[in-house]
């Protein structure tokens, strides 16, 4: 008969979230950076193009939030 921990299982739970942390974490340190730059636009060469991938990235930013912080359609 095979015993198995609860610990191990939870180990493993806790390495694969503390792996997932990370890499959001890198994701959100890349963005800061190009958020810094201004998204690598020049203002003077902003056009509507520019407008509607800010406004993607938003929305797909606010997915995000909205899940995390349960607001929007997410809300209870």
């Amino acid at each position: 008969m095979t015993i198995r921990r609860a610990t191990t299982s939870n180990d493993k739970a806790l390495n694969a979230f503390i792996s997932a942390k990370a890499e959001i974490d890198t994701m959100l340190e890349r963005l800061t950076t190009l958020s810094d730059d201004h998204f690598e636009t020049n203002p003077d060469e902003i056009n509507w193009g520019d407008v509607g991938t800010m406004n993607h990235y938003a929305s797909l930013l606010r997915q995000i939030t909205d899940s995390a912080f349960k607001e929007g359609e997410y809300s209870e």
